[in-house]
Protein backbone atom coordinates (compact mmCIF):
# COMPACT_ATOMS: atom_id res chain seq x y z
CA UNK A 1 0.00 0.00 0.00
CA UNK A 2 1.34 3.49 -1.01
CA UNK A 3 0.72 6.38 1.68
CA UNK A 4 -0.31 9.98 0.31
CA UNK A 5 2.49 11.69 2.32
CA UNK A 6 1.15 14.97 1.82
CA UNK A 7 -0.74 14.90 4.71
CA UNK A 8 1.68 14.11 6.71
CA UNK A 9 4.55 17.07 8.42
CA UNK A 10 7.62 16.49 7.47
CA UNK A 11 10.04 15.21 10.48
CA UNK A 12 13.90 15.88 9.96
CA UNK A 13 15.73 13.01 9.99
CA UNK A 14 18.75 12.94 12.51
CA UNK A 15 18.73 8.74 13.46
CA UNK A 16 19.37 6.80 10.43
CA UNK A 17 19.28 3.13 11.37
CA UNK A 18 21.22 0.39 8.75
CA UNK A 19 19.26 -3.13 9.03
CA UNK A 20 22.06 -5.32 7.65
CA UNK A 21 25.67 -5.56 7.60
CA UNK A 22 27.59 -6.84 4.46
CA UNK A 23 28.71 -5.18 1.52
CA UNK A 24 26.09 -3.32 0.92
CA UNK A 25 25.56 -2.36 4.84
CA UNK A 26 28.87 -1.24 5.21
CA UNK A 27 28.98 0.28 2.24
CA UNK A 28 26.26 2.49 3.14
CA UNK A 29 27.19 3.03 6.66
CA UNK A 30 30.87 4.58 4.94
CA UNK A 31 29.28 6.94 2.56
CA UNK A 32 26.67 8.10 4.87
CA UNK A 33 28.94 8.72 8.04
CA UNK A 34 31.67 10.19 5.60
CA UNK A 35 29.43 12.47 3.97
CA UNK A 36 26.75 13.62 6.90
CA UNK A 37 27.92 11.78 10.03
CA UNK A 38 28.76 15.30 12.06
CA UNK A 39 25.22 15.81 11.64
CA UNK A 40 23.45 12.15 11.86
CA UNK A 41 23.35 9.32 15.07
CA UNK A 42 24.18 6.52 12.87
CA UNK A 43 23.37 2.60 14.23
CA UNK A 44 23.90 -0.55 11.81
CA UNK A 45 22.55 -3.81 13.26
CA UNK A 46 24.08 -6.89 12.12
CA UNK A 47 24.37 -10.11 13.58
CA UNK A 48 26.72 -12.86 13.62
CA UNK A 49 24.92 -15.38 12.87
CA UNK A 50 23.35 -14.79 10.02
CA UNK A 51 25.59 -15.21 7.25
CA UNK A 52 25.45 -12.88 4.02
CA UNK A 53 25.95 -14.41 0.28
CA UNK A 54 29.18 -12.47 0.37
CA UNK A 55 30.10 -14.16 -3.44
CA UNK A 56 30.65 -10.13 -5.27
CA UNK A 57 33.69 -10.58 -5.89
CA UNK A 58 34.09 -8.96 -9.45
CA UNK A 59 33.50 -5.22 -9.75
CA UNK A 60 33.37 -2.38 -12.78
CA UNK A 61 34.83 1.04 -12.58
CA UNK A 62 32.36 3.04 -11.44
CA UNK A 63 34.08 1.83 -7.52
CA UNK A 64 37.05 4.20 -8.42
CA UNK A 65 34.36 6.80 -8.25
CA UNK A 66 32.54 5.84 -4.81
CA UNK A 67 36.39 4.94 -3.55
CA UNK A 68 37.44 8.65 -4.80
CA UNK A 69 34.04 10.32 -2.51
CA UNK A 70 35.14 8.45 0.16
CA UNK A 71 38.75 9.45 -0.25
CA UNK A 72 40.01 5.73 -0.22
CA UNK A 73 43.52 4.61 -0.52
CA UNK A 74 43.72 2.30 -2.92
CA UNK A 75 46.74 1.01 -1.67
CA UNK A 76 45.25 -0.26 1.73
CA UNK A 77 42.07 -1.06 0.13
CA UNK A 78 43.22 -3.46 -2.13
CA UNK A 79 46.38 -4.98 0.40
CA UNK A 80 43.43 -5.14 2.78
CA UNK A 81 40.79 -7.37 0.57
CA UNK A 82 43.29 -9.19 -1.10
CA UNK A 83 42.33 -7.18 -4.52
CA UNK A 84 43.54 -7.58 -8.57
CA UNK A 85 42.61 -5.69 -10.98
CA UNK A 86 40.31 -6.05 -13.33
CA UNK A 87 40.02 -4.87 -17.07
CA UNK A 88 36.99 -6.63 -18.45
CA UNK A 89 34.99 -10.25 -18.53
CA UNK A 90 36.22 -12.95 -21.14
CA UNK A 91 33.26 -14.83 -22.36
CA UNK A 92 34.34 -18.26 -23.29
CA UNK A 93 31.18 -20.40 -25.21
CA UNK A 94 28.56 -17.39 -25.09
CA UNK A 95 28.13 -17.48 -29.21
CA UNK A 96 28.91 -20.87 -29.60
CA UNK A 97 31.04 -23.67 -28.07
CA UNK A 98 34.54 -23.05 -28.51
CA UNK A 99 34.26 -19.18 -29.26
CA UNK A 100 35.25 -16.63 -27.07
CA UNK A 101 35.98 -12.78 -26.83
CA UNK A 102 36.31 -9.98 -23.78
CA UNK A 103 33.66 -7.56 -23.02
CA UNK A 104 36.67 -4.79 -21.44
CA UNK A 105 36.15 -1.72 -19.53
CA UNK A 106 38.19 0.52 -22.29
CA UNK A 107 37.18 2.69 -25.65
CA UNK A 108 37.51 1.08 -28.47
CA UNK A 109 39.25 3.12 -31.15
CA UNK A 110 38.38 6.57 -32.19
CA UNK A 111 35.11 8.07 -33.04
CA UNK A 112 33.61 10.77 -35.56
CA UNK A 113 30.96 13.12 -34.28
CA UNK A 114 28.45 11.78 -37.11
CA UNK A 115 29.56 7.97 -36.04
CA UNK A 116 31.20 5.55 -33.97
CA UNK A 117 34.06 3.92 -34.76
CA UNK A 118 32.69 0.55 -35.39
CA UNK A 119 31.21 1.98 -38.48
CA UNK A 120 34.90 3.00 -39.76
CA UNK A 121 36.16 -0.91 -38.88
CA UNK A 122 33.24 -2.04 -40.52
CA UNK A 123 34.22 -0.55 -43.50
CA UNK A 124 37.69 -1.61 -43.21
CA UNK A 125 36.75 -5.17 -42.34
CA UNK A 126 34.83 -4.90 -45.86
CA UNK A 127 38.42 -4.15 -47.51
CA UNK A 128 40.62 -6.27 -45.99
CA UNK A 129 42.16 -3.64 -44.22
CA UNK A 130 41.04 -4.10 -40.15
CA UNK A 131 41.88 -6.90 -37.70
CA UNK A 132 39.89 -8.03 -35.14
CA UNK A 133 37.75 -4.81 -33.45
CA UNK A 134 39.52 -5.64 -29.78
CA UNK A 135 42.86 -4.88 -31.77
CA UNK A 136 41.91 -1.31 -31.34
CA UNK A 137 41.77 -0.84 -27.42
CA UNK A 138 43.98 -0.88 -25.18
CA UNK A 139 42.19 -2.34 -22.20
CA UNK A 140 41.48 -5.84 -23.86
CA UNK A 141 44.91 -6.24 -25.37
CA UNK A 142 46.67 -5.68 -22.36
CA UNK A 143 43.57 -8.22 -20.65
CA UNK A 144 44.54 -11.01 -23.36
CA UNK A 145 48.48 -10.48 -22.57
CA UNK A 146 47.55 -10.24 -19.13
CA UNK A 147 49.28 -6.64 -18.58
CA UNK A 148 48.46 -3.95 -16.22
CA UNK A 149 49.72 -0.58 -14.88
CA UNK A 150 48.35 2.64 -13.71
CA UNK A 151 48.81 5.09 -16.95
CA UNK A 152 48.92 9.13 -16.76
CA UNK A 153 45.73 10.91 -17.13
CA UNK A 154 43.71 7.67 -16.45
CA UNK A 155 44.61 6.07 -19.07
CA UNK A 156 44.18 2.61 -18.50
CA UNK A 157 39.92 1.95 -17.34
CA UNK A 158 39.76 -1.00 -14.56
CA UNK A 159 38.40 -2.29 -12.07
CA UNK A 160 38.80 -4.81 -9.03
CA UNK A 161 38.31 -8.46 -8.04
CA UNK A 162 38.44 -8.31 -4.21
CA UNK A 163 37.26 -10.47 -1.41
CA UNK A 164 34.06 -9.62 -0.54
CA UNK A 165 33.65 -10.69 2.94
CA UNK A 166 37.13 -8.25 3.83
CA UNK A 167 35.54 -5.71 1.76
CA UNK A 168 33.01 -5.23 4.66
CA UNK A 169 35.37 -5.13 7.46
CA UNK A 170 37.55 -2.63 6.05
CA UNK A 171 34.57 -0.49 5.32
CA UNK A 172 33.24 -1.16 8.90
CA UNK A 173 36.34 -0.35 10.24
CA UNK A 174 36.58 2.90 8.43
CA UNK A 175 33.08 3.79 8.90
CA UNK A 176 33.07 3.54 12.89
CA UNK A 177 36.13 5.92 12.55
CA UNK A 178 33.41 8.10 11.45
CA UNK A 179 31.25 7.50 14.41
CA UNK A 180 29.03 4.62 12.80
CA UNK A 181 27.62 2.52 15.69
CA UNK A 182 27.30 -1.41 15.18
CA UNK A 183 24.76 -3.58 17.47
CA UNK A 184 25.06 -6.91 17.39
CA UNK A 185 21.72 -8.31 17.19
CA UNK A 186 18.69 -9.93 15.24
CA UNK A 187 15.33 -8.41 14.16
CA UNK A 188 12.89 -9.86 15.70
CA UNK A 189 9.91 -7.16 14.93
CA UNK A 190 9.72 -4.11 12.66
CA UNK A 191 7.59 -1.55 14.39
CA UNK A 192 5.77 1.00 11.94
CA UNK A 193 3.05 3.72 12.54
CA UNK A 194 -0.69 3.11 12.27
CA UNK A 195 -1.41 6.63 10.55
CA UNK A 196 1.22 7.19 8.43
CA UNK A 197 2.85 3.50 7.80
CA UNK A 198 6.45 4.54 8.64
CA UNK A 199 8.58 2.20 10.54
CA UNK A 200 9.18 3.62 13.93
CA UNK A 201 11.28 1.25 15.61
CA UNK A 202 13.31 -2.38 15.06
CA UNK A 203 12.45 -4.69 17.98
CA UNK A 204 16.00 -6.20 18.45
CA UNK A 205 16.32 -10.03 20.84
CA UNK A 206 19.16 -7.97 22.44
CA UNK A 207 17.80 -4.77 23.49
CA UNK A 208 14.47 -3.37 23.86
CA UNK A 209 14.20 -1.85 20.16
CA UNK A 210 16.03 1.10 18.20
CA UNK A 211 14.41 4.08 16.76
CA UNK A 212 15.21 6.14 14.19
CA UNK A 213 13.63 8.75 11.12
CA UNK A 214 15.24 6.96 8.43
CA UNK A 215 15.61 2.97 8.11
CA UNK A 216 17.88 1.45 5.25
CA UNK A 217 17.32 -2.23 4.45
CA UNK A 218 20.28 -4.56 3.71
CA UNK A 219 18.80 -7.42 5.11
CA UNK A 220 19.57 -9.36 2.05
CA UNK A 221 17.11 -11.63 0.18
CA UNK A 222 15.28 -12.15 3.44
CA UNK A 223 14.19 -8.20 2.79
CA UNK A 224 12.71 -7.82 6.60
CA UNK A 225 11.76 -4.30 5.83
CA UNK A 226 10.88 -3.39 2.53
CA UNK A 227 9.37 -6.67 2.01
CA UNK A 228 7.76 -8.37 5.03
CA UNK A 229 7.17 -4.81 6.75
CA UNK A 230 6.32 -2.47 4.11
CA UNK A 231 4.72 -4.96 1.89
CA UNK A 232 6.43 -3.70 -1.56
CA UNK A 233 5.64 -6.44 -3.85
CA UNK A 234 8.84 -8.13 -6.12
CA UNK A 235 8.86 -7.93 -10.01
CA UNK A 236 10.10 -11.42 -10.75
CA UNK A 237 11.64 -11.45 -14.04
CA UNK A 238 12.59 -14.76 -14.59
CA UNK A 239 10.11 -15.54 -17.75
CA UNK A 240 13.41 -13.48 -19.39
CA UNK A 241 15.98 -14.73 -17.25
CA UNK A 242 16.23 -18.23 -16.30
CA UNK A 243 19.05 -18.87 -13.86
CA UNK A 244 17.16 -18.86 -10.34
CA UNK A 245 20.67 -20.61 -8.81
CA UNK A 246 24.08 -20.32 -7.85
CA UNK A 247 26.94 -22.71 -5.98
CA UNK A 248 29.65 -21.36 -4.30
CA UNK A 249 33.60 -22.45 -3.69
CA UNK A 250 37.12 -21.09 -3.05
CA UNK A 251 40.08 -22.40 -4.19
CA UNK A 252 43.54 -21.67 -3.68
CA UNK A 253 45.43 -19.93 -6.51
CA UNK A 254 47.62 -22.28 -8.63
CA UNK A 255 48.93 -19.75 -11.24
CA UNK A 256 49.50 -15.90 -11.24
CA UNK A 257 46.22 -13.61 -11.45
CA UNK A 258 44.73 -12.85 -14.72
CA UNK A 259 43.55 -9.20 -14.54
CA UNK A 260 40.07 -10.49 -15.99
CA UNK A 261 36.91 -12.52 -14.77
CA UNK A 262 36.36 -15.85 -16.84
CA UNK A 263 32.38 -16.26 -17.82
CA UNK A 264 32.27 -20.07 -19.03
CA UNK A 265 29.33 -21.03 -20.29
CA UNK A 266 27.54 -24.77 -19.75
CA UNK A 267 24.34 -26.22 -20.71
CA UNK A 268 21.90 -24.69 -18.39
CA UNK A 269 24.19 -21.61 -17.05
CA UNK A 270 27.80 -20.50 -16.66
CA UNK A 271 30.45 -20.76 -14.49
CA UNK A 272 32.56 -17.66 -13.19
CA UNK A 273 36.31 -17.68 -12.09
CA UNK A 274 37.25 -14.62 -10.47
CA UNK A 275 41.44 -14.50 -9.18
CA UNK A 276 42.46 -12.65 -5.95
CA UNK A 277 45.99 -12.76 -4.80
CA UNK A 278 46.04 -15.78 -3.25
CA UNK A 279 42.83 -17.77 -3.76
CA UNK A 280 40.36 -17.69 -6.66
CA UNK A 281 36.57 -17.02 -6.25
CA UNK A 282 34.60 -19.78 -8.02
CA UNK A 283 30.68 -20.39 -8.96
CA UNK A 284 28.25 -21.39 -11.52
CA UNK A 285 24.77 -19.56 -12.07
CA UNK A 286 22.20 -21.98 -13.38
CA UNK A 287 18.84 -22.76 -14.13
CA UNK A 288 17.62 -25.35 -11.60
CA UNK A 289 14.44 -25.97 -14.33
CA UNK A 290 17.40 -27.54 -16.73
CA UNK A 291 19.59 -28.85 -14.43
CA UNK A 292 19.52 -30.29 -10.95
CA UNK A 293 22.01 -29.10 -7.89
CA UNK A 294 24.12 -32.05 -7.90
CA UNK A 295 24.75 -32.04 -11.83
CA UNK A 296 25.48 -28.39 -11.47
CA UNK A 297 28.08 -28.92 -8.89
CA UNK A 298 29.62 -31.93 -10.85
CA UNK A 299 30.13 -29.47 -13.69
CA UNK A 300 31.22 -26.54 -11.31
CA UNK A 301 34.06 -29.19 -9.43
CA UNK A 302 34.95 -30.74 -12.97
CA UNK A 303 35.99 -27.09 -13.96
CA UNK A 304 38.34 -25.67 -11.33
CA UNK A 305 42.03 -25.89 -10.32
CA UNK A 306 43.58 -25.72 -6.70
CA UNK A 307 42.91 -26.98 -3.53
CA UNK A 308 39.39 -26.70 -2.38
CA UNK A 309 39.31 -23.90 0.29
CA UNK A 310 35.64 -23.98 1.40
CA UNK A 311 32.59 -26.36 1.11
CA UNK A 312 30.70 -25.87 -1.91
CA UNK A 313 27.17 -23.89 -0.97
CA UNK A 314 24.22 -23.59 -2.85
CA UNK A 315 22.40 -19.59 -3.29
CA UNK A 316 18.92 -19.38 -3.95
CA UNK A 317 17.48 -16.15 -6.04
CA UNK A 318 15.00 -14.85 -8.47
CA UNK A 319 15.50 -12.13 -10.78
CA UNK A 320 13.95 -9.14 -10.36
CA UNK A 321 13.23 -5.72 -8.53
CA UNK A 322 10.75 -4.58 -6.06
CA UNK A 323 8.36 -2.31 -7.20
CA UNK A 324 9.41 0.38 -4.95
CA UNK A 325 12.82 0.58 -3.61
CA UNK A 326 12.06 3.63 -1.63
CA UNK A 327 8.75 3.16 0.60
CA UNK A 328 7.22 5.74 3.32
CA UNK A 329 11.05 6.18 5.59
CA UNK A 330 12.92 3.20 3.95
CA UNK A 331 15.00 2.80 1.50
CA UNK A 332 15.90 -0.82 0.14
CA UNK A 333 19.71 -1.33 -0.89
CA UNK A 334 21.46 -4.18 -2.41
CA UNK A 335 19.75 -7.60 -2.48
CA UNK A 336 17.28 -6.70 -0.43
CA UNK A 337 15.93 -3.97 -3.32
CA UNK A 338 16.42 -6.56 -6.28
CA UNK A 339 18.45 -9.20 -8.02
CA UNK A 340 20.12 -9.62 -11.42
CA UNK A 341 22.45 -12.18 -11.38
CA UNK A 342 26.41 -11.49 -11.55
CA UNK A 343 27.24 -11.77 -15.42
CA UNK A 344 28.13 -8.48 -15.77
CA UNK A 345 29.57 -7.72 -12.02
CA UNK A 346 26.84 -4.95 -11.63
CA UNK A 347 25.95 -6.33 -7.73
CA UNK A 348 28.00 -3.48 -5.51
CA UNK A 349 27.66 -0.76 -8.59
CA UNK A 350 23.84 -0.77 -7.97
CA UNK A 351 24.45 -0.67 -4.15
CA UNK A 352 26.30 2.27 -4.90
CA UNK A 353 24.66 3.96 -6.81
CA UNK A 354 21.51 3.14 -4.83
CA UNK A 355 23.64 4.75 -2.18
CA UNK A 356 24.88 8.30 -4.24
CA UNK A 357 21.35 8.43 -5.00
CA UNK A 358 20.20 8.86 -1.61
CA UNK A 359 22.91 11.44 -0.57
CA UNK A 360 21.80 13.32 -3.50
CA UNK A 361 18.23 12.96 -2.17
CA UNK A 362 19.05 12.67 1.49
CA UNK A 363 15.56 14.04 3.43
CA UNK A 364 17.03 16.32 5.92
CA UNK A 365 14.84 18.41 6.41
CA UNK A 366 11.72 15.73 5.83
CA UNK A 367 10.45 13.27 3.68
CA UNK A 368 8.11 14.41 0.58
CA UNK A 369 6.78 11.93 -1.63
CA UNK A 370 8.24 13.69 -4.52
CA UNK A 371 11.73 12.58 -3.44
CA UNK A 372 10.59 8.81 -3.29
CA UNK A 373 9.18 9.42 -6.73
CA UNK A 374 12.02 10.33 -8.58
CA UNK A 375 14.26 8.21 -6.59
CA UNK A 376 11.86 4.76 -7.55
CA UNK A 377 12.14 6.54 -10.89
CA UNK A 378 15.84 6.28 -11.42
CA UNK A 379 16.04 2.78 -9.62
CA UNK A 380 13.58 1.34 -12.07
CA UNK A 381 15.24 2.87 -15.43
CA UNK A 382 18.51 1.86 -14.47
CA UNK A 383 18.30 -1.46 -13.33
CA UNK A 384 16.01 -2.29 -16.80
CA UNK A 385 18.94 -1.09 -18.81
CA UNK A 386 20.96 -3.51 -17.04
CA UNK A 387 18.51 -6.35 -17.06
CA UNK A 388 18.57 -5.72 -21.09
CA UNK A 389 22.10 -5.98 -21.03
CA UNK A 390 22.10 -9.17 -19.44
CA UNK A 391 19.32 -11.01 -21.45
CA UNK A 392 21.39 -9.80 -24.57
CA UNK A 393 23.96 -12.49 -23.35
CA UNK A 394 21.70 -14.85 -23.50
CA UNK A 395 19.35 -14.43 -26.35
CA UNK A 396 21.86 -13.70 -28.59
CA UNK A 397 23.81 -16.57 -29.58
CA UNK A 398 24.04 -19.31 -32.22
CA UNK A 399 23.95 -22.29 -29.29
CA UNK A 400 20.99 -24.62 -29.94
CA UNK A 401 22.77 -27.63 -28.32
CA UNK A 402 20.85 -28.10 -24.99
CA UNK A 403 16.77 -27.27 -24.07
CA UNK A 404 18.38 -24.21 -21.99
CA UNK A 405 20.11 -22.21 -24.80
CA UNK A 406 17.03 -23.13 -27.29
CA UNK A 407 14.70 -21.76 -24.75
CA UNK A 408 16.92 -18.27 -24.11
CA UNK A 409 16.99 -18.43 -28.26
CA UNK A 410 12.77 -18.01 -28.30
CA UNK A 411 12.57 -15.47 -25.93
CA UNK A 412 9.87 -12.88 -26.01
CA UNK A 413 12.02 -9.83 -25.34
CA UNK A 414 11.45 -6.37 -23.59
CA UNK A 415 10.87 -3.92 -26.40
CA UNK A 416 13.35 -1.90 -25.46
CA UNK A 417 16.25 -4.83 -25.85
CA UNK A 418 14.73 -5.80 -29.28
CA UNK A 419 15.06 -2.07 -30.30
CA UNK A 420 18.19 -1.73 -29.68
CA UNK A 421 19.01 -5.12 -31.22
CA UNK A 422 17.89 -4.44 -34.32
CA UNK A 423 18.92 -0.89 -34.83
CA UNK A 424 22.42 -2.66 -34.27
CA UNK A 425 21.89 -5.32 -36.66
CA UNK A 426 20.41 -2.77 -39.12
CA UNK A 427 23.05 -0.11 -38.90
CA UNK A 428 25.61 -0.71 -36.85
CA UNK A 429 24.00 2.44 -34.17
CA UNK A 430 23.81 2.43 -30.83
CA UNK A 431 22.96 5.22 -28.52
CA UNK A 432 23.36 5.54 -24.59
CA UNK A 433 19.89 6.15 -23.13
CA UNK A 434 20.53 8.67 -20.05
CA UNK A 435 22.52 7.80 -16.84
CA UNK A 436 22.39 4.13 -18.19
CA UNK A 437 25.81 2.26 -16.89
CA UNK A 438 26.64 0.59 -19.95
CA UNK A 439 28.15 3.26 -23.07
CA UNK A 440 28.33 2.34 -26.26
CA UNK A 441 31.06 0.54 -26.39
CA UNK A 442 30.32 -1.98 -24.61
CA UNK A 443 26.92 -2.98 -26.31
CA UNK A 444 28.76 -3.17 -29.28
CA UNK A 445 31.78 -5.78 -28.13
CA UNK A 446 29.13 -7.88 -26.80
CA UNK A 447 26.63 -7.79 -29.67
CA UNK A 448 29.84 -8.36 -32.30
CA UNK A 449 30.99 -10.97 -29.44
CA UNK A 450 27.81 -12.65 -29.45
CA UNK A 451 27.31 -12.50 -33.15
CA UNK A 452 25.18 -9.76 -34.38
CA UNK A 453 27.41 -8.40 -38.00
CA UNK A 454 25.74 -5.00 -38.77
CA UNK A 455 24.15 -5.02 -42.22
CA UNK A 456 25.77 -1.43 -42.78
CA UNK A 457 27.75 1.27 -42.09
CA UNK A 458 27.66 4.98 -42.17
CA UNK A 459 28.21 6.48 -45.13
CA UNK A 460 31.15 8.90 -43.17
CA UNK A 461 33.36 6.09 -43.21
CA UNK A 462 32.79 5.79 -47.17
CA UNK A 463 34.71 9.16 -47.33
CA UNK A 464 37.83 7.80 -46.49
CA UNK A 465 39.67 6.26 -49.31
CA UNK A 466 41.69 2.84 -48.68
CA UNK A 467 45.17 4.25 -48.18
CA UNK A 468 43.63 6.77 -45.63
CA UNK A 469 41.28 4.35 -43.64
CA UNK A 470 44.59 1.69 -43.25
CA UNK A 471 46.76 4.25 -41.95
CA UNK A 472 43.98 5.50 -39.65
CA UNK A 473 42.92 1.95 -38.39
CA UNK A 474 47.02 1.40 -38.62
CA UNK A 475 47.52 4.43 -36.38
CA UNK A 476 45.56 3.16 -33.38
CA UNK A 477 46.28 -0.82 -33.93
CA UNK A 478 49.88 0.57 -33.31
CA UNK A 479 49.41 3.12 -30.69
CA UNK A 480 47.81 0.22 -28.47
CA UNK A 481 50.43 -2.33 -29.33
CA UNK A 482 53.14 0.36 -28.49
CA UNK A 483 51.73 0.53 -25.03
CA UNK A 484 50.45 -2.79 -23.95
CA UNK A 485 54.42 -3.57 -24.96
CA UNK A 486 55.31 -1.56 -22.26
CA UNK A 487 53.24 -2.96 -19.29
CA UNK A 488 54.43 -4.94 -16.46
CA UNK A 489 52.35 -8.76 -16.32
CA UNK A 490 49.82 -8.09 -13.91
CA UNK A 491 51.04 -10.50 -11.20
CA UNK A 492 54.46 -9.08 -10.70
CA UNK A 493 52.31 -5.39 -10.85
CA UNK A 494 50.09 -6.53 -8.33
CA UNK A 495 52.44 -8.18 -5.77
CA UNK A 496 54.67 -4.23 -5.90
CA UNK A 497 51.93 -2.46 -5.95
CA UNK A 498 49.71 -3.80 -2.98
CA UNK A 499 50.32 -6.62 -2.15
CA UNK A 500 48.93 -8.42 1.09
CA UNK A 501 51.13 -8.44 4.03
CA UNK A 502 52.71 -11.85 4.71
CA UNK A 503 51.37 -13.62 8.31
CA UNK A 504 53.35 -13.05 11.13
CA UNK A 505 55.79 -16.09 11.92
CA UNK A 506 55.15 -19.01 14.12
CA UNK A 507 57.54 -18.66 17.52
Amino acid sequence: MTIDRSSIPPRPVRRVVIAGGGTAGWMAAAAISKVLGQRLDITLIESDEIGTVGVGEATIPTLLNFHSLLEINEQEFMAATQATFKLGISFENWRAVGADYIHSFGMTGVDHWTAGFQHFWHKGRERELAGAYGDYCLELKAAQLNRFAHLPKNGMNYAYHLDASRYARFLRKFAEGYGVRRVEAKIDAVRRDPASGDITALQLDSVSSIEADLFIDCTGFRALLIGQAMGQPYQDWSHWLFADSAIAVQTAATRPAVPYTRSIAHGAGWQWQIPLQERVGNGIVFASTYVDDAAAEATLMANIGGAVLTTPRVIRFKPGQRARTWAGNCVALGLASGFLEPIESTSIHLIQRGIVRLMQMFPTDGIFQTDIDEYNRQTAAEIEHIRDFIILHYHVTERRDTPFWRACASLDLPPSLRQRIDLFADSGRVFRAPNELFAENSWIQVMLGQGIHPRQHHPSADLMGDEELRAFLDNIRGGVERTVAQLPGHQDYVERYCGAPAPPASR
